[in-house]
């Protein structure tokens, strides 16, 4: 039940509009006059006055937010595949950290390093080698993993840029040919945490290897669809992690490719359709707060802000019999009402705009 819905019926009990004993159109606000019935009146006389609850109209910045369910770990594994020809002799283990230049792998005893780039290899690179956006990744790599020596990393394989390949292939002790293969290096965006390895040692070194993801924790979240548009990559979100910790993050990735689960993991029941959902991952503005490997998040959304507006408790908003809204102001012996147009709802305030309504004027209200 919204909480108007709420006010609506709170107020059906209280109230009846039955008798407009008189009506003031001041601009857009208006007086509405209404009469209390008393349950088993018998007419022996005026019923007691009932005290009421009174609120003062006050001047407030309001936050509307929605709350999701997350999971703090290290994002969505992804899979990495080797493509060296040969018998794997070398494998990480579960929960180790691959970082550039570092062997991913090794077949017949030789490592296959991890290389960052967004551009996996795709032809092999050496003098003759035409300009691509893939010899920028080498030289970039080359650059930090201290063997440079060709100038800024750009597009244009030079013999500076052999020069560098020679040096860092002996620091592996590999064949020093100047040249790089897509078989020689696994290009990923980052470091690797490894998950789970499915390759096994004595096997071939082309096919899946293991199961990675990053090494910053993140929070994961399954949103349905029809919330996509409250998310966009750079907003600002609240994190409640498992024990209370509060932290802040922002969201860095909000997915394209739609989901469809029944929320537990497992096939939807027959007749009950599964939820449409997309990824998003939220980066925390210092990981260092979280404390956890994996936990349960709670990730509030601010999806709209008011700054100094006129609120009231909800409970002081009327549904009136007519249509609209209104607001029962207390003024000194006599109340009445005023009609107002409600904005914003959040924490159990409502903003309000009506003709003669300040800062200080005080509602009935029932909480």
């Amino acid at each position: 039940m919204t909480e108007i819905e709420q006010v609506r019926r709170t107020r059906r009990t209280r109230w009846l509009l039955a008798a407009l004993a008189g009506v003031a159109v001041l601009g857009t606000g208006a007086t509405v006059v209404v009469a209390r019935v008393a349950a088993g009146s018998d007419g022996d006389g005026p019923p007691p006055a009932e005290p009421v609850r009174t609120a003062e109209v006050t001047r407030a910045d309001l936050a509307q937010q929605e709350t999701m369910d997350g999971t703090l770990g290290y994002g969505s594994e992804r899979e990495v595949a080797g493509r060296k020809p040969g018998t794997i002799t070398w494998l990480p283990a579960p929960g180790d950290v691959v970082d550039r230049g570092a062997p991913v792998y090794k077949v017949d005893d030789k490592p296959v390093p991890l290389f960052y780039g967004a551009l996996p290899f795709y032809r092999e690179l050496g003098e003759g080698a035409g300009h691509g956006p893939d010899v920028k990744v080498l030289e970039e790599n080359l650059r930090d993993l201290g063997f440079g020596g060709f100038g800024k990393p750009d597009e244009k394989f030079t013999a500076a840029t052999a020069t560098a390949v020679r040096k860092w292939q002996k620091s592996l002790e590999l064949e020093e040919t100047g040249r790089v293969a897509p078989v020689d290096v696994v290009v990923d965006t980052g470091a690797l945490r490894v998950g789970t390895v499915s390759a096994k040692l004595g096997g071939e070194g082309t096919g899946p290897l293991l199961k990675a993801t990053g090494t910053e924790r993140v929070v994961t979240m399954e949103v349905e669809v029809a919330k996509q548009g409250l998310l966009k990559v750079g907003d600002k979100v609240d994190l409640t992690i498992a024990g209370g910790k509060q932290a802040k993050g922002t969201v860095s990735a909000v997915g394209s490719e739609v989901e469809t689960d029944s929320g537990s993991g497992e096939e939807a029941p027959p007749g009950q359709e599964e939820e449409p959902k997309v990824a998003v991952t939220v980066k925390l503005d210092d990981p260092n707060v979280a404390g956890f490997d994996s936990a349960p998040v709670e990730v509030v959304v601010t999806t709209g802000q008011r700054e100094g507006v006129l609120v009231v408790p909800v409970g002081a908003l009327l549904a009136l019999a007519e249509g609209g809204y209104a607001v029962e102001v207390v003024d000194g012996a006599q109340r009445r009402l005023v009609a107002v147009d409600p904005g914003l709802f959040a924490g159990g305030r409502v903003e309000v705009t009506g003709e003669g309504l300040t800062e200080g004027t005080k509602v009935v209200t029932t909480s």
